[in-house]
């Protein structure tokens, strides 16, 4: 007998044995180890054991867990799992993607996973609710997209979360900015500065929004508002998540951002953080920055700091229709007072690419005031790109928030 023989044989008899039954984790797992052990010595065969521990593991996994993504996500190297129908699996390591030689057994094991994925979130998936986001219990956040929207099988996007937050001491450590850059950004976040982050798909921005939530004082009340929470803020008691709900089989339930910015206000938050904004929520969410709750944070998706405002205004009209232009676009300039733009280069590392201030309006358009730009040196390579964030010669102009919190520094 071959050891996938086994491993099949094994996972028959177990599921045949013990599935049924009203086991804890911890029980169902020695029950598994027991009858490893047990066909082992029938069959006669020599494991050793590493090999038992993985077949129980696995085992444990198709019944209890998530099958093969288990093993997936216990990589350390992984950054991202991409899953087009059962035997169509891709992985990120290192910011290169790999096709990943496991499968799963079929579309209806698939389909099972997914359903335990989002009932452990308490969200709902099936054909009259087939897109979801969602999350894994360590925090990695999902997206569910079921056939028929899906033609390839159901297709499952895991945007894996770290064990340690990031730290704005990682962020140089991997040359996104410099020690000092890091310090004035402590400051302006100190002073309660509006900081929207801007990038585009895998660029880091929620990872640098965490970075930049470690620097809010520790004696505020912070609201953070997420389609599916997976900030990790530490060392704030005054912490309040919130997290949409997508509505249920008959259409009602649906919580959405600007649901939630809506209820926030009237939570006395002193600051609110909007994990990202996508669409109508962004009004409610530059009318919150503009009425006392200053120190906000958010993302947005925009292939530049000028495409992210761009991008604001057009997110604004849809959930204001009849909005002059003008009156959005002082909004926008009022509301926000920096954005920081990352980028994701071309040999797949993330960096920061201009830090800008928002200056209010010049002839109706909103005025930006680059501070910081990337800048490529000598020994950057197609497949390394090398460089630092430098000054511009442009002055700081805002310094209004900062002496009005008795911080007295020369940006």
């Amino acid at each position: 007998m071959t050891y996938n023989d086994f491993f099949l044989s094994i996972r028959e008899k177990t599921d045949a044995a013990l599935a049924a039954n009203n086991l804890t984790d911890t029980e169902l797992l020695e029950s598994i180890d027991d009858l490893v052990q047990r066909e082992n010595e029938l069959n006669s065969m020599y494991l050793s054991i590493s090999e038992r521990i993985s077949i129980s593991k696995k085992i444990f996994n198709s019944i209890r867990g998530f099958g093969i993504l288990n093993s997936i996500m216990e990589d350390e190297d992984v950054t991202e799992v991409m899953i087009n129908g059962h035997d169509n699996i891709f992985i990120e390591k290192r910011g290169k993607i790999y096709r990943y030689a496991d499968s799963f057994d079929s579309e209806e094991k698939l389909n099972d996973i997914i359903q335990r994925i989002v009932g452990k979130a308490g969200r709902e998936v099936n054909q009259a609710n087939p897109v979801v986001d969602t999350r894994l219990p360590d925090g990695s956040r999902v997206n569910v997209v079921l056939p028929p929207i899906s033609l390839c099988g159901a297709v499952v996007t895991i945007r894996k979360f770290s064990k340690a937050p990031m730290t704005a001491e990682k962020l140089i450590e991997y040359n996104s900015i410099t020690a000092e850059i890091a310090e004035i950004l402590k400051q302006l976040v100190a002073a309660k500065y509006n900081i929207f982050i801007s990038g585009g798909t895998g660029s880091g921005k929620t990872t640098f929004l965490n970075a930049m939530s470690n620097y809010i004082p520790k004696d505020e009340r912070l609201i953070t508002i997420e389609d599916s929470a997976e900030l990790q803020i530490a060392g704030i008691e005054n912490l309040v998540r919130l997290e949409t709900r997508n509505a249920n089989t008959t259409g009602a339930g649906e919580l959405t951002i600007r649901d939630l910015i809506k209820s926030a206000l009237r939570m006395r938050p002193e600051r609110i953080v909007v994990g990202e904004v996508r669409g109508r929520e962004a009004l409610d969410m530059l009318q919150a920055m503009n009425t006392g709750h200053d120190g906000s944070l958010s993302t947005g998706h925009a292939n530049s700091s000028l495409d992210m405002l761009s991008r604001l205004e057009t997110m604004v009209l849809t959930g204001a229709e009849g909005l002059p232009l003008i009156a959005v676009r002082q909004q926008i300039a009022s509301a926000i007072d920096i954005i920081i733009h990352l980028s994701r280069m071309r040999d797949k590392t993330r960096k920061v690419a201009e830090i800008s201030e928002v200056c209010g309006l010049e002839n109706g358009e909103i005025k930006l005031n680059t501070l910081y730009e990337f800048m490529e040196n000598k020994d950057s390579k197609q497949d390394c790109v090398k460089g630092e964030l430098r000054r511009t010669e442009n002055s700081f102009r805002n310094y209004s928030k900062l002496r009005a919190a008795g911080i007295n520094i020369i940006i």
